[in-house]
């Protein structure tokens, strides 16, 4: 199997759980947060809902700098989130569709600064990426709890899906 079939599989899996949690984010909470370390609710769902972009990113740049890189704004409805999100899996999937394996195994950084963070072949990033987005939804579904939404079920039944 090729990385770009294998990543966009991974891509495609993660897609409904993402977007059903998105759909359940309520309305007019985007500053809420459960602690005051924490992201508020609206700038996480809003990250939740770019992640998949970056792998067109990763694919079609060669580095990303934190210290440039501005804070995502914050939603305003969970259909707009929705809708950031499709836009997302959009973009991926046509970034993926449009390289190659032997792209993929190409270096790509990320900075902060002229401190480099990380530099891995694309494949590899993209990879941690999706792993990334599972961690921030994650987060998000604790967030629905902690504001009485229901969660979705994402790799198996939930208190609020039944079995």
């Amino acid at each position: 199997m090729k990385f770009t079939e294998l990543l966009l599989a991974q891509i495609e899996r993660e897609a409904r759980g993402t977007r059903e949690s998105l759909e359940r984010v309520p309305d007019g909470k985007g500053d809420w947060k459960p602690h005051p370390k924490s992201m508020p609710l609206g700038r996480l769902a809003v990250l939740l809902a770019r992640m998949p972009s970056w792998t067109s990113m990763i694919i079609d740049g060669n580095e990303l700098n934190l210290a440039n890189t501005p804070v995502p704004e914050e939603t305003r409805t969970s259909k707009e989130l929705v809708e950031i999100h499709e836009q997302s899996l959009d973009a991926a999937r046509k970034s993926l569709s449009n390289t190659t394996d032997e792209h993929l195994m190409k270096p790509w950084r990320l900075l902060f600064g002229d401190k480099v963070l990380d530099e891995r072949p694309r494949h590899l990033v993209i990879a941690d990426t999706i792993a990334h987005l599972a961690h921030h939804r994650g987060q998000l579904t604790v967030y629905l709890r902690l504001n009485d939404q229901p969660v979705p079920a994402i790799y198996g039944a939930s208190a609020d899906s039944g079995w």
